[in-house]
């Protein structure tokens, strides 16, 4: 589990010492979107903070049937048909589940898997319905991501996508305001190299920073997460996405610091890549050339990989220089979508 040990440094003597380190060095941007790859370090997620974003009523209704999903041949009249083959495949024993509002109150209308594109039943099986009662009645629709072991009949915070249901049908989108409410295309930022948890002038390739000099400052500019979500950094190395914590908003400290060294890192997204290195690799690095990204994660997470919404990538340039901004591009291309169809 990541500790929460972000030993914090004041903000003039953090701001002296990367001034300090920065030099004359003249600051010059240079990124290209890439995708990432899907192996990491074991990840940990800090709680959501609260949101006003909307979300389906509060009262959970007790489901109709405890079944994932049916095979195809006991579909009744009104069931509930997904075109999932937009949905990213989930690890670490997640799972989807299906919700339906029904007269105000959210009804389970099963669990599911994804597989190459199908929903399948937790056996494996190839599905092709929900059946619940009501269905016909249903104002909008929600699908979450559960968490391993999941029992209950209530959603989890992680609402995926979700909406509303008009002439029995509905089209499932991240940016609904009982989603996520937003697709990201305003998402911007940059990224530095520098290590100050181990002075100046000291491995300065071997660290990212979502920061900027002089100030320091924010770098980065992300829309707010409802509950049941952050975002988190990632510095690939040797092609393998490598974790430097999660976060909500882009000033204060995220919640990892285990690769770090021990003299204190500025209140900011970002880490060290000092010591403790995930099998595979070598610790202190050097990060020319390498790829940033920025992510977003349910939370809790199950997976150790990075989720599919990925708002940000960069790259350093090679070669590399260290308290120089380097430009995050808006990678968002294609999100989550589900189409839905009542009868």
């Amino acid at each position: 589990m990541r500790a929460r040990i972000r030993r914090a440094a004041t903000l003039g003597a953090i701001a002296a010492s990367i001034v300090a380190a920065c030099g004359d060095d003249a600051a010059s941007n240079a990124a290209a979107a890439t995708t990432v790859s899907t192996i990491h370090a074991d990840t940990t997620i800090a709680a959501a903070a609260p949101t006003t974003t909307a979300t389906p009523p509060t009262t959970a209704a007790p489901p109709t049937t405890e079944t994932p999903m049916d095979d195809g041949t006991g579909c009744g009249a009104v069931a509930l048909r997904l075109d999932v083959a937009a949905l990213p495949e989930l690890a670490g024993g997640a799972h989807y589940e299906a919700w339906a509002i029904i007269e105000e109150m959210r009804v389970s209308t099963g669990k599911f898997l994804v597989e190459n594109g199908t929903a399948v039943s937790f056996d494996g099986a190839p599905v092709e319905c929900f059946n619940v009662d009501g269905l016909e009645t249903a104002t909008q629709l929600v699908i979450t991501i559960e968490p391993r072991g999941d029992t209950d009949v209530v959603p989890a915070d992680t609402h995926l996508v979700a909406g509303d249901v008009i002439n029995k049908g509905a089209t499932l989108t991240v940016d609904h305001p009982a989603a996520l409410g937003t697709d990201f295309s305003d998402a911007a930022g940059t990224f530095l190299l520098a290590t100050p948890t181990d002075g100046n002038n000291t491995n300065e390739l071997s660290g990212i920073w979502f920061l900027e000099v002089p100030g320091p400052n924010p770098s980065l500019v992300l829309p707010q997460l409802p509950p049941g979500w952050v975002y988190e950094g990632w510095a690939v190395i040797d092609g393998v996405p490598v974790t430097s914590g999660t976060f909500l908003q882009a000033t204060g400290f995220d919640d990892f610091d285990g690769f770090s060294g021990d003299q204190g890192g500025p209140p900011f997204p970002g880490e060290d890549y000092l010591k403790n290195a995930p099998p595979g690799l070598t610790f202190p690095t050097d990060l020319t050339g390498a790829t940033v990204v920025v992510s977003v994660e349910p939370s809790p997470d199950d997976s150790p990989a990075p989720f599919a919404i990925k708002p940000l990538t960069g790259n350093a340039d090679d070669p590399a220089a260290d308290h120089v901004s380097y430009r995050l591009e808006n990678a968002i291309t294609e999100l989550p979508t589900v189409t839905a169809v009542i009868g």
